[in-house]
């Protein structure tokens, strides 16, 4: 349901002060106006996660990358640069290429027009006897691209700023939690498709006040006492020590290399994650498709593709454990929404921003008020 019919009651706006402040309110959880919205001001102006470069290390090599109804290719000219562009054909409006791969020349599959990796037309068959024809007119619409170290975002806004200018000091907090992280390798991608808005599941991943009743397991994993989360422009930061090695999630060595639980958040829907074991990170990011539909996605990377059983336990706990315990929250959570006696909530936040604070969750919402305008 998109339109629920809400008890009579006051709508509180966002406070600045967290410990003062309600939650959004549910309606922009279930209404189709709203996503139809964010689909303009959130996901069509952001920087948005689109792969790894480790499929875009070769000349020619491309990925295809979509948010919402928006295809793109991103490929590796011969420059060595990367390019991104509207994934169709400027003739008559037919997808280019689909999925990943690589190629010296880009081949519209419909009327064989062709394009240099660099975005230039190159042949357009009988265009030579069509009167004024401009081939430059007829180039590939690019699309915003940058490097975030091994990563690889793209912006459909032709306007946004620079990715590094608004990402502050994330970059090397990653490098030093992560030493690893330019060089680790994926070994497996997972993906779920919830009936659940993007927002609840960033929501539930900005706050473990929930982990010690949902996540008994992550519980062990991580030491809650030192779990505390730190907000920074677009981007929050989650940090805590190692939990028991011997814990219900998965075995680790005490001599491992990672003695942390390490999160990230990117506005608006990309987290990176490193839990306590060998070095690993786990790439984790939301498609929206709906106001009450996304699908989530987690890249699994280490540092060789070769894994032993311990990596294999951790794998089988984040797919299939802690994911799915997640997921049900968010599913139970996006019903909950469309009650007609819910509304609002209060945000939990401690002087201290111990492990139960949800400030992180209030800094995701002052973000969507921000650029829904709200």
């Amino acid at each position: 349901m998109n339109n629920v019919v809400r008890l009579p009651g006051r709508e509180h706006k966002l406070a600045e002060d967290p410990r003062r402040s309600y939650t959004l309110p549910a309606r922009l959880y279930t209404s189709a106006e709203t996503f139809a919205l964010e689909a303009e001001a959130v996901f069509f102006r952001s920087w948005l996660y689109a792969g790894h470069t480790e499929d875009l290390a070769e000349v020619g090599s491309y990925i295809t990358y979509q948010i919402l109804d928006q295809n793109i290719v991103i490929i590796r000219g011969k420059d060595r640069q990367l390019r991104a562009f509207y994934n169709v054909c400027s003739h008559r409006a037919h997808e280019l290429v689909k999925g990943a791969g690589r190629t010296k020349v880009i081949v519209c599959p419909y009327h064989a027009w062709s394009y240099h990796i660099d975005g230039r037309l190159r042949t357009a068959r009988g265009s030579e006897k069509v009167d004024g024809f401009n081939g430059d007119e007829f180039c590939l619409k690019p699309v915003k691209v940058e490097e975030f170290g091994p990563l690889v975002f793209v912006n459909l806004d032709p306007e946004a700023e620079p990715m590094a200018g608004k990402t502050g000091q994330m970059l090397a907090e990653i490098r030093r939690q992560i030493p690893e992280f330019d060089r680790l390798t994926r070994i497996s991608t997972r993906s779920w498709e919830l009936k659940a808005n993007w927002k609840v599941i960033v929501d539930n991943f900005l706050e473990c006040y929930h982990c010690k009743n949902a996540h008994p397991a992550f519980a062990e994993l991580v030491d809650l006492d030192t779990y505390r989360s730190v907000t920074h422009g677009i981007y929050s930061t989650h940090l805590s020590k190692s939990g028991r090695a011997d814990n219900k999630a998965y075995k680790f060595s005490a001599e491992d290399a990672s003695q942390i639980g390490a999160f990230w958040w990117l506005w608006p829907t990309f987290t990176i994650n490193a839990a306590p074991g060998p070095p690993n990170m786990a790439l984790f990011y939301i498609l929206p498709l709906g106001p009450d539909r996304s699908i989530e996605v987690t890249e699994y990377f280490f540092a060789s593709k070769e894994i032993d059983a311990d990596q294999e336990a951790r794998l089988d706990y984040a797919n299939n454990v802690l994911t799915i315990e997640d997921n049900n929250i968010c599913e139970a959570v996006q019903r909950g929404l469309n009650q007609r006696g819910y509304s609002q909530g209060r945000f939990i936040v401690d002087r201290e921003r111990t492990e139960i604070s949800e400030h992180a969750v209030h800094h995701f919402h002052t973000l969507v008020a921000q650029a829904l305008g709200l």
